[in-house]
């Protein structure tokens, strides 16, 4: 087990309601975890609990057996890496000096980077297929090729686990798939993955783990295929939602039947 959160609690402030509520949680290697849950439901806040970018009120998390609260941030980065949503850049640094920016937990303070450094920061590149925009300015690519650099850049971290904070919010329907692919294939390389999302057929398409954030703070986590049911989202969304298989795409799709 990578990580584990045991009954984390949080809130905003002292009399605000518990965004996060005895929430626990494992993460494996090569597991693959969609959250999903309402807006303000608290999923961008549990990732940030689990990223340690944030502290629980309540509850213990745990790394690689150590308590996340005697590790410093160095150590934090060496087993997780974290995606946003979105990401704005303050320079025009090349597509590969941003992605080599992500190397710094692994480079000594006073130290610079080596050619392994470089050298993985050409196969990441490679391996979300952007290695052809290397040497252009990261500010002038478009949204879905800047989401891949964000992966690239988690990826030269050699974490254990990936965060995705709804990576395919900002992103036109083509580009939402091919995150969602290069997602799939990065838990077939044995990385744990945890991706938020407000879309239910991203968590049918990729499979493996489902979690159900409510607005009570609770978590419900269960086999996508069993705890994606049309009860289930139609509490989550508070709207009617119809779940039909597709015998062309052999999987469910979630539609609603009227509008």
């Amino acid at each position: 087990m990578i990580i584990e959160a045991k009954n984390l609690e949080f809130a905003y402030s002292k009399n605000s309601r518990k965004v996060i509520n005895g929430v626990s949680l494992s993460i494996e290697e090569g597991q693959i975890i969609s959250i999903l849950g309402p807006n303000g439901a608290g999923k961008s806040t549990l990732l940030n609990l689990i990223a340690t970018l944030s502290k629980p009120d309540e509850g213990e998390l745990f790394i690689t057996g150590k308590n996340a609260n005697k590790m410093n941030p160095k150590e934090v980065a060496s087993v997780i890496s974290y995606v946003p949503q979105t990401h704005v850049p303050a320079f025009s640094y090349t597509v590969f000096n941003f992605v080599l920016m992500g190397r710094a937990p692994k480079v000594g303070m006073f130290e610079k980077p080596k050619d392994e450094d470089f050298e993985i920061v050409t196969k990441a590149l490679s391996d979300v297929g952007i290695l052809d925009l290397a040497n252009k300015p990261y500010t002038e690519i478009s949204g879905g090729e800047r989401q891949q650099a964000t992966i690239a850049r988690a990826l030269v971290q050699e974490p254990k686990v990936i965060l995705f904070d709804e990576p395919t919010a900002h992103l036109d329907y083509g580009n939402q798939l091919k995150t969602l692919r290069v997602i799939k294939s990065l838990s077939e390389r044995g990385y744990a993955i945890v991706i938020t999302t407000h879309n239910p057929d991203h968590a049918i398409m990729l499979g493996g783990t489902t979690a159900i954030l409510d607005k009570t703070g609770h978590l419900r986590v269960g086999n996508s295929d069993e705890i994606i049911t049309e009860q289930t989202l139609n509490d989550v969304y508070g709207t009617d939602l119809k779940l039909i298989y597709m015998e062309d795409v052999g999987r469910n799709v979630c539609v609603p039947p009227r509008l």
